[in-house]
Parts: C-alpha cells; structure tokens; sequence
C-alpha cells in the first residue's frame, strides 16, 4: 500500500494567476509537436527537452539519448514521454538526483517539470516521501502523470517555466554546488569516514582537516603576528594606561606655583598733566 501525497497549502505564486504582460523578449518560446513540420522542428523540440530537463546549454555527446531521440522521430512516443525518459536517465540521476538532498531534489524538478519552485516546504517534504517510497523513477511518473503537468503541457509540449520574468531561467540553476554536495564531497576525501574518526584514526588526511579549520587558522595567524607597539588598543585600555602615567613633579597641584611680579614702567606722554596715571 502506497503512502498517499501529502496535502499542502498552495502558495500564491505568479504561475497561477493568469498573465497580462505584453509578449516580449521574457515570454518563452512555446516547442509543440503538433506545429512540427520537418526534421528541424523536431530536432528544435529534442533540443529544447534537454536544455529544459538536463540544464546545460552545451549538450554532451554522452548526455545525448539515442533511442529516445529516434522513438520521437519516428513518432513512437510523444514529447511527453521524451521528457519521462530524460527524467529517469542516467545522466539526470547523475547531475541531480545523487547532487542533491530529496528536499533540493524536488524543488529544482519541479522547476525543470512543472515550470515552477515548490510552493514551499511542505510541498517538498509531501514529495520527499514519493521519492523515499517510489525512488527516483516513480517520482519522475508523478510529476509527469501529474494533472498540472497535463492542464498546462499535455502529450506535446515541452515543459517552460511559466510566466518567466523573476528569476530568470530557473531551470538552469546549478544543483551541484548546495551544502549537500559539498558534504558529500568532503566524506569523499575523508574516505567515508567521519571528521571525527579522521581525527583519532591518526590518519594523514587529519593534519590537512585540521589546517582548514576557520579557528585554526586564526589561532596560527595570530602566533605569527609581529610584535611591537598595539596601535588598535580599545578607549579603555587607552585610559587604564593615561591613569598609571606619573605626572613630573613640576606639573603637580601641589607644586609651589611661580609667582610674577609686575613691572612699573612709564607709559608714553605720562608726564602731561591730565594724564597721570595713580
């Protein structure tokens, strides 16, 4: 017996609410197999599909998927099913599914999918569960078996993020450089085992940990500070320094204070008479 999905409130998000914006440079460009006339609007449309679904604007030669591109050419299968098998390839699984938690994971293939993010972290952890019950495959069935996949791209056209002009393309967003996979990588170097174990293991990897660690690193550039006068002391550090200073003897307030005497002397024209001074 299968989990049932999760219910999540929705929240408003520009993708439902109909637009009213002048088409322009923003609006996407809309790949549909009925309009495909020739060879090149197919291959148009396979294009499409991975820059929509694998997010690389140069496709490899090894991404490239052969025997799908040939089952949509020959019109064995519909865009739709080219987009499931893209999904459930090994490059997908490759570049996102082992890159990312299952929460990433469902927020960047919703992007990629449904033309969307996540509505928030309710809606990830609901379909956290599909991929944790299903696996990577079965989640890529839901969302392409999905109502609001069929409402908004049916069997022919290939997913678009919808009303495009915040974020602008989501879908190409790098999933390979979240704290999920640096801390994969980094269990990599440790050879699967923990900081910790590295540690006491007395491994040689333990000295190369321990070097990049922000404290560390601090603590041995501050061993190697040069010495000399502290230019950067704090008010009251300053002050404790002014008040331990000995003021000289002649600057005291107890010093006897010199005294200046004035000088009589005879002002000009003192001798005429009216101008005496007393």
């Amino acid at each position: 017996m299968s989990i049932p999905l999760l219910e999540s409130i929705p929240k408003t998000q520009n993708q439902r609410v109909e637009g009213y914006e002048v088409p322009n440079e923003d609006t996407p460009l809309i790949y549909r197999s009925t309009d495909a006339i020739s060879d090149a609007d197919i291959d148009a449309i396979i294009w499409a599909g991975y820059r929509q679904i694998f997010s690389e604007h140069l496709i490899l030669e090894s991404y490239r998927q052969p025997f799908l591109e040939s089952q949509l050419r020959n019109r064995a299968i519909n865009v739709r099913d080219f987009i499931r098998g893209l999904g459930k390839s090994e490059v997908y699984r490759s570049l996102v599914g082992d890159t990312n938690s299952n929460y990433r994971l469902v927020d960047i293939s919703f992007k990629r999918f449904l033309g969307r993010s996540t509505y928030g972290k309710d809606e990830q952890i609901a379909w956290s569960i599909v991929i944790a019950t299903k696996g990577l495959n079965g989640f890529i069935d839901a969302l392409v078996d999905s109502d609001e996949y069929l409402q908004n791209f049916g069997d022919d056209i290939v997913p678009y993020q919808r009303r495009r002009f915040k974020d602008r393309p989501f879908n190409l967003v790098n999933p390979r450089y979240a704290d999920y996979w640096r801390n994969q990588q980094l269990s990599i170097t440790l050879g699967g085992t923990s900081y910790y174990q590295a540690t006491v293991s007395g491994q040689s990897v333990q000295r190369g940990v321990r070097g990049s660690i922000p404290y560390n690193f601090l603590t041995m550039a501050a061993s190697i500070a040069p010495g000399g006068l502290n230019y950067q002391r704090s008010q009251d550090r300053a002050r404790n320094y002014i008040a331990d200073v000995e003021l000289p003897e002649a600057y005291s307030q107890t010093a006897a204070q010199p005294t200046v005497k004035p000088t009589k002397v005879n002002l000009p024209y003192s001798y005429i008479p009216g101008n005496k001074t007393t």
